[in-house]
């Protein structure tokens, strides 16, 4: 998986209620793609693309709203970014045994430790946004350590879903880094 968030600064109802259609026909497709996993060891191309374009929308907003990138996110799911990159390879195979063990036990092995410390890091990164809002509103510049800190709580908080979602088999790095 790779993540990069160009270092920056800066909402429709009808955009939200697309975002809210997209999101349910996500989660429909996740059901389903547990079962295709289950069965036949591989993730649909198909399904695999539309969830990983889904997932490169939502980043690109989420880049936006804080501010860690400046204008309006490109809008589609077909559309690109100069400032927000989010890539992820297609397995070959998924493994059966992971994805059942993942169903049953992942919100314990998963979800509890990861949850742990991305709630620590998330609490760090709000209060890092806070000053970073100030130091842009006074300075112009976003400090880029800050940047940096709160794009790798985006990078491990994406690991943590990819692997839960069945889009690799790799168990999530403690990690921010890329």
């Amino acid at each position: 998986m790779t993540l990069t968030i160009s270092h920056q600064d800066r909402y429709s109802r009808g955009q939200l209620i697309l975002r809210f259609f997209l999101g349910l026909w996500s989660a429909i497709l996740s059901f389903v793609t547990f079962w295709v996993v289950l069965f036949t060891a591989h993730f649909p191309k198909g399904i695999f693309d539309y969830q990983i374009k889904l997932n490169r929308w939502g980043i690109r907003m989420e880049a936006a709203l804080m501010n860690l990138v400046d204008g309006y996110p490109p809008f589609g799911l077909d559309a690109v970014s100069d400032k927000v990159a989010f890539d992820v390879p297609r397995p070959e195979r998924v493994s059966r045994g992971l994805t059942i063990l993942r169903v049953l036990f992942g919100a314990f092995y998963v979800g509890i430790p990861h949850g742990v410390c991305l709630l620590v890091r998330a609490i760090a990164s709000l209060v890092l946004m806070i000053v970073a809002w100030f130091a842009v509103l006074f300075t112009g510049k976003y400090p880029a350590k800050m940047h940096e800190f709160i794009v790798g709580t985006c990078r491990w908080s994406l690991r943590v879903n990819l692997y839960l979602g069945y889009f690799t088999d790799a168990y999530p790095a403690f990690s921010g880094k890329p």
